[in-house]
This record gives structure tokens, C-alpha cells and sequence, in this order.
């Protein structure tokens, strides 16, 4: 057995006791050994997500994917590391280079990914989504102020008692028209939030990420189908026999299911 095998293998018992510390040093030393092998990379940056040290995880995935561009692990955990950092495109960017490694292989972990795609979408949603009330925020209060000084100063270059109330009449019901507008708008988008029946795995009760449609025409979560088809190789609804191969990616569904979380990041967890 090679030094660097032993090194890797000795890692992996210092990880499954919970040791992340004494799993990096050993997996690090792994690398010294051989620094053209991929798989240590993935492992050290595993142990070095547990430690929390996102900016490490990212360089030794990048480092793999040099080496093994086509490594789902290696976009896996980079994913989870940009996450921490909120990098969110970069994320999901990655998120979604795992799942279709995994789709392609059909690896056990697809669920996992898939998960991990719906995270990145609703994180980089609700990241927008602060950034857009926070500039409504400073759009009202800008523009509030605006009237509030117009109408300032309007009254103190008025003389005349009466003109004076009817400038401060008239820029105070701008004013409340302007705040209720705005708080209209905050209770539009208060609304109950409802997912389309279209949009929901008949399994998980998730939204899609990745439909694939059966030969009887209905559509599931790829991963959930697949882990399905693991235990019963058979149709949920007719319970005929069905197998993966007579599975179709569902494109139209896909895509209206990606614009659906384009604009709706909160249904990720509904």
C-alpha cells in the first residue's frame, strides 16, 4: 500500500471518530505524498467544511477540479463553501454542476444535491430579496424627505397664514398618499404565498428541480423517482413495472419550475 494511501485511510478514522482537526493534517500529508490525486482533495476539503474553514474548502476543490473537472464532490462541497461565504451565484452554480453529474451517474447522493440546489436557490433569493426592500426602504425615506423639505421651505418663503395652511395641507396629503402607497406595496407582498399543484413532487412533496416523466405521462423529482425505483422497481400510481431507463427529463416543466423559484425563493420550504 502506498504512504499516501495510508495516510488517506488512516484520515478517514480520525473523520469517522469526529477528529476533523487530526483529518486534515493526515490528509495534508496524504497530499504531499501525491499531489496528483483528486480524491484527496475532496477528502481534506470535507473535513475542512466540518472545521468551518470555507476559503481552504475552496481552494482544494478548485485544485481537484483542475485535476478531475467532471468531480461531483469536488462541486459539491465547493458549493457548500461559496454558500458560507455567500457567494450565492457561484453556489448555485456549482449546486447544479453536481446534480447533473449525479443524474447522468445516478449516485446515491442525488438527494443530497438536489437539496443542496434548492438551498442555493432559496438563500440567493431571499439575498435579493433584502436587497430589494432594503433600496425600497431608502427610495421611500429619499423621497419622503424630498417632500418634507419642499414643503419646508415652501412655508418659509409663504408670508400669508392662510397659503401657508394650504401648502402644509396639501404637502402633507402627497405625503400620506406616498406612505400609503408604499405600505400597499409592503402588504401585496405579505400575501399567503401558494405553490402551483404543477410545481410539487407527488413523493417528497417538494418543488422540482429536475422532473423526469414516467411512461404513463405524470412527472417526480428525479431523485426522489430514482430512490423509489431503488426499493420498488414499479410505477407509484399503476404500480406497473417501470425502470429507470423508461424515464425522460421533462424540460417544459423544468424550466417553469426554475422561473417559479426565480421569483419565489420562500417555496423552498413550503
Amino acid at each position: 500500500m502506498s504512504k499516501s494511501l495510508q495516510l488517506k485511510e488512516e484520515g478517514n478514522r480520525h473523520f469517522q471518530a469526529g477528529d476533523y482537526i487530526g483529518a486534515d493534517g493526515l490528509y495534508s500529508k496524504a497530499i504531499i505524498a501525491d499531489a496528483k490525486n483528486p480524491a484527496l482533495y475532496t477528502n481534506r476539503a470535507m473535513a475542512r467544511l466540518k472545521l468551518g474553514h470555507w476559503e481552504s474548502v475552496i481552494a482544494d476543490c478548485t485544485t481537484c477540479l483542475s485535476l478531475s473537472p467532471q468531480n461531483m464532490k469536488a462541486h459539491y462541497y465547493l458549493a457548500q463553501a461559496q454558500l458560507s461565504i455567500r457567494d450565492f451565484d457561484s453556489a448555485l452554480e456549482n449546486a447544479l454542476a453536481a446534480h447533473k453529474l449525479c443524474a447522468a451517474t445516478n449516485d446515491k447522493s442525488l438527494g443530497a444535491v438536489t437539496a443542496m440546489v434548492l438551498k442555493c436557490k432559496k438563500d440567493r433569493w431571499g439575498d435579493r430579496e433584502k436587497k430589494r426592500l432594503r433600496l425600497e426602504r431608502e427610495v421611500e425615506e429619499r423621497m419622503l424627505d424630498l417632500l418634507r423639505r419642499d414643503r419646508d421651505e415652501m412655508l418659509m418663503a409663504e408670508e400669508s397664514e392662510i397659503e401657508r395652511r394650504m401648502i402644509e395641507e396639501e404637502a402633507n396629503e402627497k405625503i400620506a398618499t406616498l406612505s400609503s402607497v408604499f405600505e400597499a406595496s409592503r402588504t401585496q407582498n405579505q400575501k399567503k404565498r401558494e405553490v402551483p399543484d404543477w410545481a410539487i413532487d407527488d413523493i417528497s412533496f417538494d418543488i422540482m428541480v429536475d422532473p423526469v416523466i414516467t411512461k404513463t405521462g405524470k412527472s417526480y423529482e428525479r431523485a426522489t423517482i430514482m430512490e423509489h425505483l431503488r426499493r420498488h422497481p414499479s410505477d407509484p400510481l399503476t404500480r406497473e413495472p417501470l425502470s429507470a431507463s423508461d424515464l425522460r427529463p421533462n424540460l417544459a416543466l423544468r424550466q417553469a419550475c426554475e422561473e417559479f423559484l426565480e421569483q419565489n425563493g420562500w417555496a423552498v420550504d413550503w
